[in-house]
């Protein structure tokens, strides 16, 4: 099989997409259906959907030792392996070898990354949420950050479009903090989650409990190339029938029909070309992955979407006369601001009763409880800003019968053949301020195998997370107590920044030059025909799932590219 794909490599583009996530998927569709020739650009392999997906249909004991991966292969993601996505074998596939691909810790950080066609696309938790009007003004209101340069309304019209496309599940409420959208059936609630919506609402006022909205096809309404959830869960492997969204199965697709993609894989962007008489970007160095050749691709529009870390780590190594401290850093905040999603803490417990109910299938998404602190004053919390949700859910399973040492015999058989009692957790995800000392930075003494700076954390969490921490575990026994839950525990494990793998804010958006990296189109200030998308623009974190909002952003940023060419101006 041929390096290239879908068409033959050229020397100059009329655009350049670096990274095939959710972002550089949306940029490449919507760039090449307005009829631009895109080069998209990715420094990892090849992934073919369906094909390449080698571990979709195989059952848990297909694999050997139980799924668990060897010492060795563990030596090799010692990082990567923090996070509980990677523990098995089904997995590992999708992560990167932290030996071949290394950071720097001054303080931990969590770095997930995958190498290959559709990045995180294929690894994602799949939550799909629309940000709301007050997350776009947070920042103004307390002085966090700098101001978004765009509101609700501005976006708006992307949400739904990119909703569309992609397919998502849930349902529609009519809150001010979760805008509905435009939505596929939502995934049925089992017995005891729709009991603990009943309690919830009962005992606490605006504390609505619904599925989560995640980007899986349910319903009749059809889609090029892909089919409905079939509610396996084995979507951590790659999905085959394509029912959850990635851009393997739909926007990489989407942008081939157009005949104006062109896909390189094994290809490191490592600069952004700036001409000083043009004040534009001209192309962009490539170092492939295999040979180490160097290489020069031209274009007249760059998208940068390799991520929030990588995508700074461009600007960063883009020195120039113009820019000597990276590419589109006057004001210093290229690396800045790194944000996430603080998780860990939560609360989980017993439930006595519907011992005669059972769920069918595997369904791939649990409950949502949208953010109810911070939202008027009497919701205000005096010890903290901003706010959080709840993802969970209930399941029957009871461990310690399949453990020889705690059953044994005839007993032990008999109880493997029945379902344990009910179980339920949940667990808060809560937004991180901005912090201007919140960073990463690049080391050159300390290079990786293609001669490349790595990137150095020095980033943590702070007193408001914390303090939003302990008030996420208190509500979250609280609802289980009055849903009468039993044995409930509480949990508030340290937590590391990274870890939600929700990392964001490296090249944030804003309004003015001096205090911001992008305008609210996503273009670099002073380069205007580069944009980015991925999670490098966030002005704040909300406290949702980001990568519907980075789809929605890439998708307009896309569109206004196309028209700005069009008429000259970039």
């Amino acid at each position: 099989m041929s390096k290239f794909y879908y068409n033959e490599e050229q020397d100059s583009y009329d655009a350049i997409v670096v990274g095939t996530g959710v972002s550089g998927g949306w940029a490449a569709k919507e760039l090449c259906e307005n009829g631009l020739k895109t080069l998209v650009l990715e420094r990892g392999r090849m992934i073919n959907h369906i094909t390449d997906y080698v571990t979709a249909n195989k059952d848990d004991w297909d694999f050997p030792h139980g799924g668990e991966l060897p010492k060795a292969e563990k030596a090799k993601q010692l990082k990567q392996g923090r996070t509980p996505r990677l523990t098995r074998a089904e997995s590992h596939m999708w992560f990167v070898n932290d030996l071949e691909h290394p950071y720097q810790e001054t303080k931990p950080f969590n770095w997930m990354r995958g190498y290959h066609v559709g990045g995180r696309s294929l690894q994602w938790g799949r939550h799909s949420y629309r940000w709301n009007e007050w997350d776009f003004e947070a920042n103004k209101q307390d002085g966090h950050g700098v101001d978004w340069p765009i509101r609700y309304k501005d976006i708006a019209p992307w949400y739904d479009k990119v909703e569309t496309f992609i397919g998502v599940s849930g349902e529609k409420m009519g809150l001010p903090q979760l805008p509905d959208g435009q939505f596929l059936p939502m995934l049925e609630l089992n017995c005891v989650e729709q009991h603990f919506k009943e309690k919830v609402a009962e005992n606490f006022k605006g504390r609505p409990v619904t599925a989560g909205r995640i980007a899986h096809i349910t319903g009749d309404k059809q889609f090029e190339g892909r089919t409905k959830c079939q509610f396996r869960n084995r979507c951590v492997r790659g999905c085959p029938f394509g029912g959850y969204f990635s851009s393997n199965s739909s926007t990489l697709p989407a942008a081939e029909r157009t005949g104006n993609l062109t896909l390189r894989v094994d290809s490191i962007v490592t600069e952004v070309i700036y001409d000083p008489d043009t004040k534009k970007a001209t192309g962009v160095k490539v170092i492939d992955r295999l040979t180490k050749e160097e290489l020069v691709f031209k274009a007249k529009v760059i998208f940068l979407c390799a991520s929030a870390i990588a995508s700074a780590s461009i600007l960063l190594q883009s020195k120039s006369d113009r820019f000597p401290n990276g590419l589109g850093n006057d004001s210093d905040q290229v690396g800045r601001n790194i944000m996430d999603h603080h998780l860990g803490a939560g609360a989980s417990g017993k439930f006595d009763g519907f011992e005669d109910k059972y769920y069918k299938g595997r369904r791939p998404g649990g409950i949502y409880i949208p953010r109810f602190k911070n939202l008027d004053n009497r919701s205000k919390s005096k010890d903290y800003l901003r706010g959080f949700g709840y993802q969970g859910g209930a399941s029957r399973k009871n461990w310690q019968d399949a453990v020889a040492e705690l059953s044994m015999g005839k007993d032990l058989k008999e109880a493997i053949l029945k379902p344990g009692g009910w179980t339920m957790g949940v667990g808060g995800f809560g937004e991180i301020l901005p912090y201007g000392d919140n960073r990463m930075t690049l080391d050159y003494d300390k290079l990786d195998g293609w001669g490349l700076p790595t990137v150095n954390f020095n980033a943590d969490i702070r007193d408001n997370e914390l303090k939003m921490r302990e008030d996420i575990v208190e509500n979250a026994a609280e609802m289980l107590k009055k849903a009468g839950f039993r044995d409930i525990t509480t949990r508030n494990s340290k937590y590391t920044i990274g870890h939600g793998i929700h990392e964001m804010g490296t090249a944030r958006m804003g309004r003015s030059p001096k205090t911001s990296v992008l305008n609210g189109h996503n273009q670099v200030h002073a380069v205007p025909n580069v944009y980015i998308t991925d999670g490098a623009f966030m002005a704040s974190s909300s406290c949702v799932n980001p990568s519907l909002t980075y789809m929605a952003f890439s998708a307009r940023a896309a569109n206004h590219a196309a028209q700005e060419l069009k008429k000259g101006n970039i």
